[in-house]
């Protein structure tokens, strides 16, 4: 049974902890409300420093090589102050992941450095199309081969840093003739070059200092080089990688869901209605109660597809299942936060007001809470059969 973190997972939460409440919360509301994109710049780096851009990559390649645990309990940390940064913070750790992951030895030693470094303040995952979101098999932008060149046209939504990024992993079609799901590949783009356009930053509801763009790419010609794992292969690379960033996620909207809980309770412990505190009543301890042990579930579900992650074991149903109740639960969590302050959770003088919108994604990307059931009853129905 796995149920305590190791002195070195400690620690990274810890410093997480530490560098969120000193560095992040202070300037969480004005980077939703003003876009102060410097100083997000800034915060990126400083947690590159940290050692943050790495967490579960070797330090053969700059990363800090800490394992999945305590890449889940750190975004967790991270999101309590900013889930802008957070999911910025995730995003570099899926690229770096993938690289490591499927990378030849140049693109290794070429990329992830930069990025755990915070020489490439960040990196994107550009696989959601205007047209294949849930479903990303039916993927349009393609790739073809040109001598010592591949040539790629189409476009990519929804992309994570798409501004800032130094480089992009990115899925295209290969090969059309091949069977639905597959002839796809991967390529690593670097940002600058020729051909690759980056769209106007989305007007977000939420996670307003996170820029999310769509790509283009107008005959983007780049080397044979820049193929990244097996031609056509490129499939199962992504939905690989996206388990692992489900973990991510759920961690994230963890920390949302508990900032907005914590903000909520220290409220009802000092608001005064009918001639006594609020939290005296029995209707606000019992959100408390419901949202406190949900969110705890969710760590206990996230921990353990964590754990099975690092320890090499399949964890694809485990981290479709923490990502769906983590991120529900988050979202239930912050509506109950709104609810207990009442008039005042609805006015962004109060946090959690923003806590409500960033919360909301976190059931939408990285794969739907439909998509993740979908997924979690595909596993149990063939493991009967």
């Amino acid at each position: 049974m796995f149920l305590e973190l190791t002195e070195e997972q400690r620690l990274i939460r810890d410093t997480a902890r530490a560098f969120a409440a000193a560095e992040l919360a202070p300037l969480a509301a004005k980077l939703d409300r003003d876009g102060d994109r410097p100083a997000f710049v800034a915060n990126l780096k400083k947690l590159a420093q940290l050692g943050f851009m790495g967490l579960d990559v070797s330090a053969t390649y700059g990363g800090s090589e800490t394992g999945a645990v305590a890449f889940s309990v750190a975004m967790t940390e991270i999101a309590r102050a900013c889930a802008s940064t957070a999911v910025t913070v995730s995003v570099n750790n899926m690229v770096c992941e993938v690289i490591e992951a499927i990378g030849s030895q140049e693109q290794k030693e070429r990329y992830i450095p930069c990025i755990c470094s915070g020489d490439c303040i960040a990196a994107s995952f550009a696989l959601t199309e205007p047209g294949a979101g849930s479903d990303p098999a039916a993927m349009v932008t393609t790739a073809r081969r040109d001598g010592d060149h591949f040539i790629l046209d189409g476009t990519k939504a929804f992309i994570t840093s798409a501004p800032y990024a130094g480089v992009f992993v990115v899925w295209a079609v290969t090969d059309r003739d091949a069977p639905r799901g597959e002839g796809i590949s991967c390529f690593l783009v670097e940002s600058g070059t020729p051909g690759l356009i980056i769209g106007k930053e989305e007007d977000k509801s939420g996670q307003r200092a996170s820029a999310t763009c769509s790509v283009t790419f107008e005959a983007c010609r780049i080397p044979a080089s820049a193929l990244m794992g097996e031609l056509n292969r490129g499939f199962r690379v992504a939905v690989g990688e996206l388990a692992g960033g489900r973990i991510g996620i759920g961690s994230l909207a963890l920390g949302i869901g508990l900032a907005a809980m914590d903000f909520a309770t220290s409220y009802a412990a000092q608001r005064s209605q009918f001639g006594q505190k609020i939290s005296k009543f029995e209707a606000i301890r019992f959100m408390i109660a419901d949202a406190y042990t949900e969110l705890e579930a969710a760590r206990l579900l996230l921990m353990q597809a964590a754990y099975r992650n690092e320890a090499g074991k399949s964890f694809a149903k485990e981290a479709s299942m923490a990502k769906l109740y983590a991120t529900e639960a988050a979202n239930r969590a912050c509506y109950k936060a709104v609810q207990m302050l009442g008039g005042y959770g609805y006015l962004g003088d109060f946090p959690v007001e923003r806590y409500a919108r960033d919360v909301r994604v976190t059931s939408i990307y990285e794969g739907t809470s439909e998509i993740q059931r979908l997924i979690i009853s595909r596993a149990i129905l063939d493991g009967l059969s």
